[in-house]
């Protein structure tokens, strides 16, 4: 696609990385065909294609107005397109450069502004949300339908192994996840002990910074990834094997450390080195399956009668590319994994958008599932914290993290270690 930057961003890392981006493009339309909204809503400018132009209009010098940003809103960042696209469009990093830039051309209404403050603010700070996630739940029968959607029940953390084994590897904690699914963790690690690896929680570390970064305040964003990335540098010097992430939207995040920080002389080798130690679960038991299956005692009657429904979030399937993996985990273990139809479609959750463009996200949602519940499975499992969250509020059917059934089903075939922690929420930290 032939494109001419306006003055101002020639020469400009954004203006460069966009001019390549744009120039891969040749709108053949193919990303139309897999865009959620576009399917939704049937407008060219609520599609990739569509948001393209727009975005290469503003570049141009066109100046932006509130239907270009409303266009670029609406977008899931799903990266569904980028799986579609022969042509290898980077659609994700050029949205972000984007709204960025719209941001700073577009004054939105006191409302918007206060809730985008608001989740920026609340959301990364563990210490903001867990109280204000426990008053949630306390007054969960009270609140509104929609709010209470959002509100995840009470759940136990479980035990954190006390065991502690020669190969070590960090795990992200996360913001949200702790407050709202705090076995998913905790599950992770029982799994991994029973596999001989420990997992340390570095306590400095908290948001990926996903939050802040695609709600458009960048800079504190990139402030969070910094923070994370003096957390776990000492650990890494130490030998740590890898950096574990449980929740695929701060996975593909951590995995793009190295290009976000790339200009930051002080912080970019170290950031390229975290990314490249940045693995999803499913890569790291991936490796061991064969030691797995054997614990759990391979396919078993047991086994066989879990008939589960797997969502793969987008950020798993589509930002980190891994496909097929958490399946063939399951189903060697004995799980009958169902897929539902259009399983490549978002669900509609994508971070904050469920509470930003909620009544897109609900129609997604209600898509979703009606496909999951088509399989007859009598469970679902995801691998991204957000996803689950969006979804358990519009089911009763039970939504969990894929990592705590393979935990389940150990634990049936384990006889359970004598060297567990007593504290049911501790974690294991440096």
């Amino acid at each position: 696609m032939q494109t001419n930057l306006a003055t101002q961003y020639q020469g400009t890392p954004e203006g460069q990385e966009a001019e390549a981006i744009l120039r891969s493009c040749v709108h053949c339309g193919f990303c139309t065909a897999t865009c959620p909204t576009y399917q939704l809503l049937g407008d060219e400018l609520d599609g990739p294609r569509g948001r393209i132009y727009l975005i290469k209009q503003v570049l141009e010098g066109s100046p932006a107005g509130p239907g270009t940003q409303l266009h670029l809103d609406r977008c899931l960042t799903c990266r569904n397109c980028e799986t579609t696209c022969p042509s290898g469009v980077q659609y994700g990093r050029l949205l972000d450069i984007g709204r960025a830039i719209v941001e700073r051309q577009v004054p939105r209404s006191a409302t918007q502004r206060a809730a985008r403050t608001l989740l920026r603010e609340v959301l990364p700070r563990g210490w903001i949300f867990r109280p204000a996630m426990k008053a949630g739940q306390w007054l969960r029968p009270a609140l509104p339908a929609a709010l209470r959607g959002k509100v995840a029940r009470p759940a136990p953390a479980g035990q954190w192994p006390a065991t502690r084994h020669a190969r070590q590897m960090l795990l992200l904690d996360g913001c949200v996840q702790p407050a709202m699914a705090p076995n998913i963790n905790a599950a992770t690690a029982r799994v991994l002990d029973a596999l001989g690896i420990g997992l340390v929680v570095a306590p400095k570390a908290g948001c990926c910074g996903a939050i802040r970064y695609h709600l458009n305040d960048q800079a504190g964003g990139l402030d969070d990834m910094r923070r994370n990335i003096d957390a776990w540098w000492p650990l890494v010097e130490a030998g740590a094997e890898a950096i574990v992430m449980t929740s695929s939207g701060c996975g593909v995040t951590v995995k793009e450390y190295g290009h976000l920080l790339r200009h930051d002389a002080a912080y970019a080798a170290r950031a390229a080195r975290i990314s490249a130690l940045t693995l999803d679960v499913s890569e790291v038991l991936c490796g061991l399956q064969a030691e797995l299956v054997e614990k759990i005692n391979g396919p078993t009657d047991a086994g066989h009668a879990h008939k589960v429904a797997f969502h793969p979030p987008c950020t798993l399937q589509h930002g980190q590319q891994i496909r097929g993996k958490v399946e063939g985990l399951l189903r060697a273990a004995g799980v009958d994994v169902r897929l539902c139809a259009d399983s490549h479609l978002c669900c509609g959750s994508s971070g904050t958008y469920s509470l930003l463009q909620p009544e897109l996200s609900a129609q997604l949602r209600d898509r979703k599932l009606a496909a999951l519940h088509a399989t007859g499975a009598g469970e679902i499992v995801s691998a991204n914290i957000g996803c689950q969250s969006h979804l358990q509020g519009g089911t009763a059917t039970p939504v969990g993290h894929w990592i705590e059934l393979l935990d389940r089903l150990l634990a049936k075939a384990v006889p359970a270690s004598t060297g567990m922690s007593s504290c049911q929420t501790s974690m294991q930290q440096v």
